[in-house]
């Protein structure tokens, strides 16, 4: 329907069943409380402190990717300098944190502010339905293990849903696995009893969540093999940033913490640069680096030497070397080739070698999705997002009074997720100041599609056809330039000649929170 609200629901005998629940009312509508949800729920409040909220998040625990994942050394692979909040300093020690902490930082950073007042559990977004006559969003979301439909309406809808699907991991079947009597595991889906001490153990994947297990269950597994069909770029990193523990010895934390970030920002801008500028030469000093931790005779060349330039997939980060220490004392191997079949004992390989275990771990990847698994209609008409042209790397073409936070892929996620955040408040001020209810970039037909990730990683190649486009010129133009994007976003004009502002023909519901406000508000 036009106004997005549900028709009721219909006896055989064509009398209604039930009245529709009037909807609650808020002005802006928070999709997930993960780290982006709560970093942009801080930003709403201090900078918009009128707006009324509320964050819908359909797993039982603030956290995201942070209360999910659950797998041995589940770490950052960036440091909390950059992927900590730009409001809240990190004070820990270890700049690359392990996950229990990260979660922690996230829940207190709610605690701390009041955010966590705001959230509602077990609320699993499903539908939402723009109405241009009304200028607000109707969302529905299925409540609870009963699923109950609850109906909320808001005037911006703000996504912090993450990038991938939470409910299913990227996992290809591989021939023979029934035979296999051991036991398989996807890192996503981590079981709490699982026992891997003086076992063999194979992980499969050369990527972050693979570099990150490795060592970790090294500790105390017989052996890990990490087996690989081809090498990624491993750098490593000290787990300590020595020059920001000793600024925060002698300077207020705040202080310390903004110089880290710009510090850590800079390096990484220019690690970024110098990969695509002279490929080769970083090629040859991450290799060389590689060389120096495992030594002369290790087979480097096979088993970390990739065949692609840095940054065409993502660089990853061990730290303290632990990997190629776990390698160097015999605790783990990489073995790089193909599966065969699984067999009773194990994985045997295209080369004909058969890799026993008795636990395989299938670091295959993550399952990208857009947007969770919302079903997204304008004005009654179904609207698919990915058909669409991704303006300023937060907003789609034609779509109004939606934002959607994504992070870096070339560097920390958050510090994209506050430029985003705090351009949402700009843009929502200035709605505010101009009498103005509704705000949409508009498609320019001039501007060239083209890929919205440059990243040839198997998870991002898998889901091209699932992701918007990005445009070959501003504002359509996706430059993960964290400097660029912080002069464009925190100081660059709002009306910028492609957001088209307009007002409804209707009154707008605004203000606090109607009805069932009350009984709805879960706690963790």
């Amino acid at each position: 329907m036009a106004d997005g609200t549900v028709p009721d629901q219909q006896t055989s005998g064509g009398s209604a069943a039930r009245t529709e629940p009037p909807t609650e009312h808020f002005d802006v509508l928070i999709i997930g409380a993960g780290l982006s949800g709560i970093g942009a729920a801080y930003h709403l409040q201090t900078n918009c402190p009128g707006r009324t909220y509320a964050i819908l998040e359909g797993r039982e625990a603030i956290g995201g990717t942070w209360d999910l994942f659950r797998y041995p050394g589940i770490r950052s692979d960036s440091d909390m300098y950059t992927l900590g909040y730009s409001f809240r300093p990190w004070t820990d020690p270890k700049a690359i944190a392990d996950g229990p902490s990260i979660l922690r930082y996230v829940r207190e950073t709610a605690r701390d502010h009041g955010i966590d007042q705001h959230i509602r559990f077990r609320h699993h977004v499903k539908r939402a339905a723009w109405s241009s006559e009304e200028a607000r969003w109707t969302v529905e979301a299925e409540r609870g293990p009963e699923k109950e439909r609850v109906r909320i309406s808001c005037n911006f809808l703000l996504m912090c849903s993450g990038y991938y699907n939470y409910a299913e991991g990227y996992r290809p079947e591989f021939p023979g696995e029934a035979r296999f009597q051991g036991t398989i595991v996807h890192p996503q889906f981590w079981p709490e009893d699982l026992d891997y001490k003086g076992k063999r153990v194979v992980v499969i994947g050369s990527g972050a969540t693979a570099v990150t297990l490795v060592p970790e269950m090294a500790r105390t597994a017989a052996h890990v093999t990490m087996l690989q069909r081809s090498p990624t770029y491993v750098v490593s990193r000290p787990a300590q940033d020595v020059i920001a523990n000793v600024l925060r010895r002698f300077l207020p934390a705040k202080l310390a913490y903004g110089i880290t970030r710009w510090k850590n920002v800079m390096l990484g801008m220019l690690f970024y640069i110098l990969s695509r500028k002279r490929p080769e030469r970083v090629k040859e000093y991450i290799v060389g680096l590689v060389r120096e931790h495992l030594g002369p005779d290790y087979d480097v060349a096979t088993h970390f030497t990739p065949g692609y330039k840095p940054w065409d997939q993502r660089v990853c980060l061990v730290p303290d070397a632990n990997l190629f220490d776990a390698v160097k004392q015999g605790h783990a191997s990489v073995v790089t080739d193909q599966i065969e079949t699984f067999t009773e004992k194990g994985i045997k390989l295209r080369s004909g070698k058969e890799l026993e275990a008795d636990v395989v771990a299938t670091a295959t990847g993550l399952k990208l999705q857009l947007l969770s698994d919302i079903e997204f209609s304008i004005d009654g008409e179904r609207r698919d997002l990915s058909k669409t042209l991704c303006y300023k790397g937060m907003m789609f073409s034609e779509v109004p009074n939606l934002a959607y936070l994504f992070g870096y892929t070339n560097a920390s996620w958050t510090l994209k997720v506050d430029l985003t955040a705090g351009y949402v408040c700009r843009l929502l001020n200035h709605m505010a100041k101009h009498g103005d209810t509704t705000c949409m970039p508009r498609h320019d037909p001039t501007v060239e599609e083209l890929p919205f990730l440059d990243l040839a990683s198997g998870y991002v190649q898998r889901a091209f056809d699932q992701m918007p486009k990005q445009g070959s010129k501003r504002p359509w133009r996706l430059y993960q330039n964290y400097v660029l994007d912080l002069f464009t976003l925190r100081f660059g004009n709002v009306d910028d000649g492609t957001m088209r502002f307009s007002r409804a023909p209707k009154p707008v519901t605004t203000g606090r929170p109607q009805l069932e406000a009350a009984n709805t508000f879960e706690a963790a």
